[in-house]
């Protein structure tokens, strides 16, 4: 009978190596195909459009229901058309009010598509807000940085200014109201908004307007106070909760982007807690308690163009009389 000779260590040494070698790249391999897969499915997520729709009891005592539409972190490129589409159609909802909380652009070409876009609804009242993608342009980064802390909160001397002013006019011109570091009183039937807004807190330049006295014809109206804002930092929200705001809009969160089901945001781009980083919360602050709608945003940067568990969203926050 031929029996085989025991092995020597180096051979044990050799097959250990090349047993190990080979689960390395079986690991390797894995990681790889739920990487593509992962971004392929983000990729598809990114224009699963959603309406998301809150109530929220905030109007005087025996006011009729107002319905709001809330936009934020359109984040437009030409060339989008099924955004395009989705975003005109947002008017067969005929809003009484729609709200603009910023990150329209992410593309220096993208203010004319982005303008015929929203046409439809422009001639629905409105306001709005900017956020750092109206003014700057995006650039390529780690999309790892996130991770780390909020975004780089200062304009870096190789981006490019977009035409923000050619946006502004362009919403101004639909009749809707520029709030940037202003307020401004809106009649809705029989209530009387006031709104006071600010310039991105991202880039730190937000300028507190307080709120409007009232217009002619406007002083003897039941009032609503409403904060319009971009990047929901807590230094704002405690602002604005302490000045006797009733209900707070904000967007720039994009709702965390990447989220893990069963757990949420990994990330809110602020210092907003995560949890917080998409829906209608209460906002506490010295007592005072305001309903915060954080929207999880329309779009992507482009050169990020990926959502995962986190479907783009528009949000119609129907306000109805306080209890």
């Amino acid at each position: 009978m031929h029996r085989t000779a025991p092995r020597t260590t180096a051979a044990r040494l050799s097959a250990a190596t090349l047993t190990g070698a080979r689960r390395a790249a079986l690991a390797a391999g894995l990681c790889a195909s739920a990487g593509a897969a992962a971004a392929a499915y983000g990729w598809w997520e990114k224009e699963q459009f959603v309406l998301r729709e809150e109530t929220v009891p905030v109007l005087p005592a025996g006011s009729r229901p107002v319905r709001v539409l809330h936009l934020s972190d359109i984040h437009f490129v030409p060339g989008q058309e099924k955004k395009a589409r989705w975003l005109s159609g947002l008017a067969d909802l005929e809003p009484d009010l729609v709200v603009n909380t910023g990150d329209n652009l992410s593309h220096p070409d993208a203010v004319a598509p982005l303008l015929a876009a929203v046409a439809p609804l422009l001639r629905f009242p409105g306001v709005f807000v900017p956020g750092s993608n109206d003014y700057y342009a995006p650039v390529l980064k780690n999309p790892a940085g996130y991770l780390v802390g909020p975004s780089n909160r200062k304009p870096l001397p190789r981006r490019i200014e977009l035409d923000w002013r050619r946006l502004f006019t362009g919403f101004g011109a639909g009749g809707w109201i520029d709030l940037t570091n202003r307020s401004q009183s809106l009649n809705l039937d029989d209530v009387r908004f006031d709104f006071s807004g600010v310039d991105d807190p991202h880039l730190r330049r937000e300028r507190y307007a307080d709120w409007p006295r009232g217009a002619s014809g406007y002083e003897t109206k039941p009032n609503i106070r409403v904060a319009v804002i971009h990047a929901p930092y807590q230094r704002v929200l405690d602002h604005f909760t302490d000045a006797g705001a009733d209900l707070i809009l904000a967007g720039h969160t994009h709702g965390g982007q990447i989220c893990l089901p069963g757990f949420g945001a990994l990330v809110s781009n602020c210092d907003l807690p995560t949890w917080r980083a998409k829906g209608l919360t209460p906002w506490e602050n010295d007592g005072r308690v305001v309903p915060l709608n954080v929207s999880g945003g329309i779009g992507t940067s482009r050169f990020a163009p990926v959502r995962i568990a986190c479907r783009p969203e528009a949000v119609l926050l129907t306000l109805t009389a306080r209890p």
